[in-house]
C-alpha cells in the first residue's frame, strides 16, 4: 500500500534552515507529481510546494517562494523541503502528498520560535 514519511521537523529559531524529507512506498515514485502541504492549529491545510515526476517542473505557493525549495531524489523514492529564512508563520504540520492517492503521512511538526 501507499506509504508517506515525512520527518526532518524541529524547532528553529525565525531566519533559521530546516530541510524535511519524505520517503515514499508502494508505488512506482518516479511516475508521480510530488507536494508538500502544511496545516497550522486551527487552519486548513494548505499547500505549499509540488515538483514533477522527474524533478524539472516546481511550483511554490506565494508565500514560501524564494525562501522554500522542493526537490525529489527518484532512485531513493524521496522528496525533499528546503526551508530557509524560517518565519514563525511557517509553523505547522507538514506533509508530502501524491494527488492520485487519498494516503497522508503522519506528517513533521516544524515550529519557528525564538
Amino acid at each position: 500500500q501507499v506509504q508517506l514519511v515525512e520527518s526532518g521537523g524541529g524547532l528553529v529559531q525565525p531566519g533559521g534552515s530546516l530541510r524535511l524529507t519524505c520517503t515514499a512506498s508502494g508505488f512506482t515514485f518516479s511516475n508521480y507529481a510530488m507536494s508538500w502541504y502544511r496545516q497550522a492549529p486551527g487552519k486548513e491545510r494548505e499547500f505549499v510546494a509540488s515538483t514533477g515526476s522527474l524533478g524539472i517542473s516546481t511550483n511554490s505557493a506565494e508565500s514560501v517562494r524564494g525562501r522554500f525549495t522542493i526537490s525529489r531524489n527518484n532512485a531513493r523514492s524521496t522528496v525533499y523541503l528546503q526551508m530557509n529564512s524560517l518565519k514563525p508563520e511557517d509553523t505547522a504540520v507538514y506533509y508530502c502528498h501524491v494527488a492520485q492517492f487519498s494516503t497522508w503521512g503522519q506528517g513533521t511538526q516544524v515550529t519557528v520560535s525564538s
